[in-house]
């Protein structure tokens, strides 16, 4: 490190800069707080002056002798309940004593063991998750009304947990807003589905909302700063010109750079006022952070130990805390400490606790500490804070993690996350586990433990899996472990790898586990559970009811939690195996729980048996169990859960007909990265991947299929409708390529659960080739794995392949009556789609039999519905034979939406102005905010009702006619389309445009 250029003891003391330009914000915040109360968000990036905007209002003249309480967000995850807001209780407030407050305030006491001997007794617990947290949060309004709190003020939110976030949304939701809060944020480091955006965007009608952006300062106010830090001598226009570009105005980077170059020496006075050596050929530092950087370099060791120590604790502490961790005496710590304090750098709040101004400070900081002496301070830092009164765990977890101290990290890791999970936040206990496990050589019983307690579903991003499998894996490599060691690591592997949907892998790795797991232990049992889940490359049905069968009972010591993860587990298995026996597993599982490890165990669970309901064709049973998970996913704000259960409920609004609105909420879905995983988003993508099919967009559909085709889960069915899309094309081969593996995985092994989609299209395919012996023993296959099971989707699509089979036989007579049996028993479920193209093969046997009116009185009727539907690609080829045999269609419409005849719909009109304006399908999707699906679709049907067959055609027609000025105008009196950003067509997956 550098010394301070003694140049600098020259120059006159730098003094605090003065808080200039903000008086209209100050104004603002004086207005919005002094009525009744309010929600102000203060917006603005790092170092722009959101702190000091709060402080310097909050002392002011007008705010003296309110109380306001104060509260700051750490970058790092706390692991108890609304820590934002119980730091700011209590910095603010020394003692309740005296309050009179009620029973229901006893819930503070986990959260303030200091209040033990003023706190009522802890009221008895809620079974209801959600109940306890909101008598949590009813109990801290009790608390800040009693102590007439007038304002709540939060910093740095977007690091808020989501407690925090939702104690903020109780608070401005209540009628009447017991007090004003006011929220700092950096917008661009809000997540997009944080709960902060519903601060702003879902508040009651009345409330009173008031919005700052702070903008960076402008040449003269940037010039003011540096002024009122050089005891208030003016600044040269060229320098000032000089320090707002070198800055661009952040007051940060302002004052950061002039004490900088205080240091170096590098002001002087020149023409009665302050100026720079050179400006042409002094090296200014390209960022803050190295403008710090300089600066901390020029100072002695011992203060650079202070800001070491500061650094490394993150959190603000106090003088004794901050000695310890240094290493340096009481002799030789006292007066750099002071230094420390005076340089600029660090504050000192109310309770004598030092922390830096800003986060990027402490940052840049914390970053420049070579990795052996940071370590070393990480050690000291937790041995300090294990001797406090109150023992951080989060804290401590992290110092210890961070030095290299396995067993205590484990230890701490494991109590906070505990206590995470005590409270609810499922979300911060998995974070506080995945951490330790991926980012330290854990010695393999701990390791074995934290990875089987890790609730992936609620960790953010796409892919949560890798990273522990990797910690897993180098486990195996790097340590001497018997056989008996290795197992429980290579079942947790493998567990892994099922969940993120590497189906094969994860079978290989839990098989080589098997031999040596404990016979009665938790691993033995799920172990061969999960083997007996027919996904992956599916063996014989009966292979996999022996996994099941040899599933050994479990231990009397497994906790509740994990015995109900089995009766789900094993649920799930016997559905998608067949067995009627998996109701009577599925009605075991409970519809709610208090302990929020059982219901995140339960949310899955419910919405395993959903799925396996829709392969069953038990519609209102899925609708029931996907409702059933959503409200235990929202009761026990397992947000994170939600995502994927909205995937399997677009897909099964899919089957249903539910299409209104389902293309759009797919592709929120698809583009939710962060809140659904790439195993949950490739169904959202299958879904509209089939709606894009149904609608004609083959080529969009082809690719969001091949995507699906992914995922295990999805590949059979992504299979079967691209081989659908091939054989319309008329490519057999292919046809016969794409369905030749997932028929044989499904049919072939007797897991009829999974060959409903895939069924039919083989047997279409194999038709089509000429092999009709093939496509008979198919059918048969399928006829003896089903038998009179009661699985109404797989009956009617085994009745379809007997009507297929009888077609291509010249059977028309009976193909006739299977094809409508068959849309019969689709129409039940109800799958209505698939109902209908069922009714068009109908119609077409009796067509191709007995050329009569009943045949297209049936086609008329299925043209309508599937218009009506949205297929309009399958709605298109039936209007095509109805008008080759001489029936008008163009004015023909279902019932339900208005009828237009052969007049374009409002919406059909507008797609066709903007069509003239020489638009794509894209910029009117983004121009209308729709899909460009449902452009293709409105597009289409104009064509067909104004009788073109492309889009220039369409454009010059709808000109001709007068709907549409060249230019794309409406007539005269028409409403203009108001421009709108919020359709997108362009989304990705995974680093993939789709």
């Amino acid at each position: 490190m550098r010394r301070a250029n003694t140049d600098a003891g020259r120059l006159p003391a730098l003094s605090v800069p003065r808080f200039v330009g903000r008086d209209r914000e100050v104004a603002v915040l004086g207005e919005a707080l002094g009525q009744a109360p309010a929600v102000v968000l203060i917006d603005g990036e790092a170092g722009i002056g959101k702190t000091r905007l709060l402080r310097e209002f909050l002392v002011s003249p007008g705010e003296r002798g309110r109380r306001v309480l104060v509260g700051t967000c750490p970058e790092l995850r706390v692991p108890y309940t609304l820590g934002a807001v119980v730091d700011a209780v209590r910095d603010g407030v020394g003692s309740v004593s005296g309050l009179g407050l009620s029973g229901l305030c006893g819930a503070l006491r986990p959260l303030f063991p200091e209040w033990a001997a003023d706190l009522p007794p802890t009221p008895e617990p809620l079974e209801d998750a959600t109940a306890a947290r909101h008598r949590l949060f009813h109990a801290f309004v009790e608390v800040l009304n009693r102590l007439d709190v007038a304002v709540l003020a939060l910093e740095d939110v977007h690091w808020a947990d989501e407690a925090t976030l939702e104690f903020l949304l109780f608070l401005v939701s209540r009628r009447p807003q017991p007090v004003s809060v006011v929220v700092t944020y950096r917008r661009k480091e809000v997540p997009p589905d944080s709960l902060l955006l519903r601060l702003s965007s879902r508040l009651p009608a009345d409330a009173h909302l008031v919005r700052l952006a702070l903008k960076p300062l402008g040449i003269g106010e940037t010039a003011a700063i540096v002024s009122s830090m050089l005891a208030d001598e003016p600044l040269s226009t060229a320098f000032a010109a000089f320090l707002h570009a070198r800055t661009e105005g952040i007051p940060l980077a302002v004052e950061e750079l002039v004490r900088l170059m205080h240091d170096r020496a590098d002001l002087i006075r020149q023409g009665g006022g302050w100026a720079r050596r050179r400006l042409d050929r002094i090296e200014v530092p390209p960022t803050i952070r190295d403008a710090m950087l300089e600066r901390v370099g020029r100072l002695s060791p011992d203060i650079q130990a202070v800001l070491y120590a500061v650094s490394v604790l993150s959190a603000p502490a106090n003088y004794v805390t901050l000695k310890a961790v240094t290493g340096l005496s009481e002799d030789r710590f006292a007066e750099p400490a002071a230094d420390a304090l005076g340089c600029g750098l660090l504050r000192e709040d109310g309770r004598g606790h030092w922390s830096f101004h800003h986060a990027l400070a402490r940052q840049a900081v914390y970053e420049a500490i070579p990795a052996q002496e940071r370590r070393a301070l990480h050690v000291r830092a937790g041995r300090a804070l294990e001797n406090s009164p109150l023992p951080p765990v989060a804290q401590l977890a992290r110092h210890f993690r961070l030095a290299g101290d396995v067993e205590a990290s484990c230890r701490y890791t494991e109590r906070a996350a505990d206590l995470s999970m005590q409270t609810g936040d499922v979300a911060t206990a998995a974070l506080l586990l995945h951490n330790l496990v991926t980012t330290v050589a854990l010695p393999v019983e701990p390791l074995v433990r934290l990875a089987m307690k890790i609730q992936f579903q609620a960790l953010p991003g796409s892919d949560p899996y890798s990273t522990i499998i990797e910690s897993l894996q180098s486990a195996l490599r790097t340590q001497a472990l018997t056989p008996q060691q290795q197992a429980p690591v290579r079942f947790q592997i493998g567990r892994v790898l099922m969940v993120a949907g590497v189906i094969e892998a994860g079978r290989h790795e839990i098989l080589r586990a098997v031999p040596d797991l404990a016979p009665d232990s938790l691993e033995a049992a799920r172990a061969r559970t999960l083997l007996a889940l027919p996904l992956g490359n599916a063996q014989p049905v009966s292979e996999h009811l022996r996994w099941l069968g040899e599933a050994p009972a479990v231990a009397p010591s497994i906790p509740p939690h994990e015995r109900l993860r089995l009766v789900q587990e094993r649920a799930f298995a016997l559905l998608l195996l067949g067995e009627v026996a998996g109701w009577t597993e599925a009605r075991r599982i409970p519809d709610d729980t208090a302990d929020p490890r059982e219901a995140a165990t339960l949310a899955i669970g419910h919405r395993n048996v959903g799925d396996a309901a829709m392969r069953w064709g038990r519609s209102d049973e899925a609708g029931a169990r996907l409702a059933r998970a959503q409200a235990l996913a929202e009761r026990h704000e397992l947000r994170d859960y939600l995502g994927p259960i909205a995937s399997s409920r677009a897909h099964l609004d899919w089957f249903t007909g539910a299409w209104a609105g389902l293309a759009e909420r797919a592709s929120r879905l698809i583009d939710d990265e962060d809140g659904v995983p790439l195993k949950d988003r490739c169904e959202a993508i299958l879904v509209a991947g089939l709606l894009q099919a149904a609608a004609g967009d083959r080529a969009e559909a082809a690719e969001r299929l091949r995507f699906a085709a992914q995922d295990d889960q999805q590949r059979i069915e992504a299979a079967a409708a691209l081989a659908q899309l091939c054989l319309r094309d008329g490519d057999i081969d292919e046809a016969l390529r794409l369905t030749e593996e997932p028929a044989e995985i499904s049919v072939g092994t007797g897991i009829w659960s999974r060959a409903v989609e895939v069924a039919p299209v083989r047997i279409a395919a194999l038709v089509a080739a000429g092999r009709l012996g093939h496509a008979a023993d198919l059918v048969t296959t399928f006829e003896r794995a089903l038998g009179g099971t009661d699985a109404p989707a797989p009956q009617a699509s085994l009745v379809l392949c007997r009507a297929m089979l009888a077609e291509a036989d010249g059977r028309l007579t009976d193909a006739a009556g299977l094809f409508a049996r068959a849309a019969d028993a689709w129409q039940a479920l109800p799958r209505p789609y698939d109902a209908l193209l069922a009714r068009e093969r109908h119609a077409r046997c009796l067509l191709a039999a007995d050329p009569h009116e009943a045949g297209l009185l049936i086609l008329s009727d299925v043209s309508r519905a599937l218009a009506d539907l949205g297929a309009h690609n399958d709605a298109d080829r039936v209007a095509e034979t109805l008008n080759e045999r001489g029936r008008d269609t163009r004015a023909a419409r279902g019932r339900g939406r208005p009828g237009y005849g052969n007049r374009l719909s409002p919406r059909e009109l507008e797609v066709a102005r903007l069509l003239v304006g020489g638009r794509t399908n894209r910029q009117i999707a983004e121009a209308l905010g729709v899909s460009t699906q449902t452009v293709a679709s409105q597009l289409k049907s104009a064509m067909r009702k104004l009788c073109v067959t492309s889009r220039t055609v369409l454009a010059l027609k709808v000109v001709e006619s007068g709907l549409v000025g060249e230019q794309g105008q409406p007539p005269t009196g028409d409403e203009k389309i108001p421009p709108s950003s919020t359709g997108r067509e362009e989304i990705r997956v995974s680093g993939r445009r789709l």
